[in-house]
């Protein structure tokens, strides 16, 4: 028989039965529905509810079941719909009726929004520690590998040189601004529904504020309603999970190319490596390919639980059960997608020869010599034309752009009116100036401002993010 089981005479329909269990799914919130039940007992207790006796065997009982699940001998009846009501169950076979005191003033609508918050709080805490780990990885590789110089690119397509370090940097930014968002998020998560009962508050004068102080929680909630209908807490999350997600597999995307030996700028370990059942000459980089899929899933638990919540009336309705498969399977995908991540970065072996190799195809400090000529007095839209120009010829000729002719750079300037008058045709110092800015090396030292990739800029940041990370 169901624990609610007295307004009805018929036995539920065995398809209904097994259609609304959730058992194998809220199981995962035991730790939680334990340590929720312990603070509303000692809870009942301070407003005489309970007594004193009674609130010592509850509590006894169940710690009890606490060392049996932490033992993983606690058995489960799939019968009883969900984790709450097992756990009820399983606490009345050890302590007897007392346990029917326990649900006093609660409702499985508050009780699972607290659980849930609960779980989601501690998933949070892991979260930021896995994120952590995997920036320590993006750190140390930059400062064990940073000095190669990468050809950074827009539109996938050469465009100006950077160091690895500073590539690598980025996504640690981008990783610190995810911690800012679970954060965000656990900071208004953590409020407790307890007292809320089933949607319009509790019987009971309850010392709501001493369970929610209990529980770790910064506050109660204001509104009963809210409390047990709403998990835009739950979006949030999942919101962030994505996002983390979508860099993670941003950077998974770089390592596929950069690890093809087309490319060959990094191999990735063998120990983040798989081969092939029929070609044996495979190494495919086969933890970033599945971070990158793994995160379309991500992404699509943000709009599952949305379309969940947009039809639902207040108060609590069955379909909310239906928040913790995405949640859970998608916190479990970035724990075990930033950790293998972490590992693989950590392995990650670079060759700074290729990378400079194509850093020094492309034409890629063109910017650079504009910029030099600027500073000689040159308008930028001038200097723009002028070193279009200059690549133009080079490239006529398969040469770089620091082996431009003297003679080449007097046909660019003086295709300019404003720079034919300006006086730098023939300026003996004109051909070294643009040549020395036209060497990679002279490209990056120009990119000296808070933020760029000179080496200055790039040491001092990594210095930063050293101190903030701490030592992994």
């Amino acid at each position: 028989m169901q624990r609610w089981g007295g307004r009805f005479t018929g036995e539920t329909d065995p398809r209904v039965v097994d259609f609304t269990r959730s058992i194998e799914i809220d199981v995962a919130l035991a730790a939680d529905d334990i340590d929720g039940s312990i603070a509303h007992v000692h809870g009942l207790g301070r407003i005489g509810v309970l007594g004193a006796d009674e609130v010592a065997v509850l509590v006894d009982g169940l710690e009890g079941l606490r060392a049996e699940l932490d033992a993983g001998t606690l058995v489960l009846d799939p019968e009883l719909e969900d984790i709450h009501m097992n756990l009820e169950a399983a606490l009345e076979g050890r302590i007897g009726s007392v346990a029917r005191k326990l649900h006093t003033g609660r409702s499985r609508n508050d009780q699972v929004a607290t659980d849930l918050r609960l779980w989601t709080r501690r998933a949070i805490d892991r979260v930021d520690a896995a994120i952590v780990s995997m920036e320590r990885a993006l750190v140390g590789l930059a400062e064990r590998e940073g000095q190669a110089i990468l050809p950074g690119t827009t539109h996938i397509q050469p465009a100006q040189p950077v160091l690895l370090a500073h590539h690598l940097l980025a996504y640690a930014e981008m990783l610190e601004r995810d911690r800012g968002r679970f954060a965000d998020a656990r900071g208004r998560l953590n409020v407790s529904p307890l007292g809320s009962g089933a949607l319009a508050g509790a019987g009971y004068p309850l010392d709501r504020n001493g369970v929610a102080a209990e529980l770790g929680f910064d506050g109660i909630s204001a509104n009963s309603l809210d409390a047990v209908a709403d998990r835009d807490f739950v979006v949030e999350v999942l919101a962030a999970v994505a996002l983390t997600m979508v860099h993670l597999s941003r950077l998974a995307e770089e390592i596929t190319w950069w690890s093809n030996p087309r490319f060959g700028f990094v191999r990735v370990a063998d120990a983040f490596s798989t081969g092939s059942s029929m070609m044996p000459n495979k190494r495919n980089p086969d933890p970033a390919e599945l971070v990158r899929g793994r995160t379309g899933a991500a992404i699509g638990a943000v709009t599952s639980i949305l379309t969940v919540l947009k039809g639902l009336p207040l108060a609590y309705q069955r379909d909310l059960q239906e928040d913790k498969p995405p949640l859970f399977g998608s916190v479990r995908a970035l724990e075990e997608s930033l950790a293998v991540m972490a590992g693989l970065i950590e392995a990650l072996i670079v060759d700074p020869v290729r990378m400079r190799e194509a850093a020094d195809d492309g034409y890629t400090t063109a910017t650079a010599v504009a910029d030099a000529l600027v500073r000689a007095g040159v308008p930028f839209r001038s200097a723009h034309h002028v070193v279009g120009s200059l690549v133009a010829a080079a490239e006529a000729r398969t040469a770089r752009l620091d082996a431009v002719t003297d003679d080449e750079i007097a046909a660019a300037l003086g295709g300019a009116d404003d720079v034919a008058a300006s006086g730098l045709v023939g300026r003996t110092e004109i051909g070294a100036l643009i040549r020395g800015a036209a060497t990679v090396e002279g490209a990056l030292a120009a990119l000296d401002v808070h933020g760029g990739t000179a080496p200055n800029r790039v040491k001092a940041a990594l210095a930063a993010a050293r101190t903030r990370l701490g030592p992994g």
